[in-house]
Order: structure tokens, then C-alpha cells, then sequence
């Protein structure tokens, strides 16, 4: 589940970096796995943001890891519908 329900009526959203954690793999097969790992070991990367323009400007300004911005978009949308369906339960 993506939300979580802090205390009485508090809601957290799970962080994109919490998210794109379940994309990690060994061999990585897509560019998204590839991010994931990296992301993973990048000590900096802003692990509890749920913030679009604050990762963003953190990957491109760091993310000399990443193959290209069009990757985060991608992972940036399953996060998102990941969120959507969260809600609608």
C-alpha cells in the first residue's frame, strides 16, 4: 500500500526512492531497474521525497548515473499510478 496512516486522521504517502526500491535487480534488464540501483547507491539521493520538482532538480544537478531524465519521467508515472490506485481503494 502506498499510504499510511500515521496518527489519527495524518496520512504519509510512500517516498518515490521507498517506490522505485521494488524496480532493484541483480542484472538489471531496463533502464528503470538500472536507475533503481543506482539510485540505491547514491548516499545523497532524497530518500523520503514525494516532491516531482524536488527530485528532479537533485538528478539533474547529481544524477550523473542516470542514461537520461526521460528514465525518472517513466518511473515518475508508474509512481504515480501507483498512488492513484492507493486512493481509489
Amino acid at each position: 500500500m502506498n499510504i499510511k496512516r500515521i496518527g489519527e486522521g495524518e496520512i504519509r504517502m510512500k517516498s518515490f526512492y521507498h517506490f522505485l526500491m521494488k524496480y532493484r535487480h541483480p542484472k538489471p534488464s531496463d533502464s528503470i531497474s538500472q536507475f533503481a540501483n543506482d539510485a540505491y547507491l547514491d548516499h545523497s539521493f532524497p530518500k523520503s521525497s514525494t516532491d516531482y520538482h524536488e527530485i528532479s532538480s537533485y538528478l539533474e544537478l547529481n544524477g550523473f548515473y542516470l542514461e537520461s531524465m526521460r528514465v525518472f519521467d517513466e518511473a515518475w508515472e508508474k509512481y504515480e499510478a501507483e498512488l492513484q490506485k492507493g486512493f481509489v481503494r
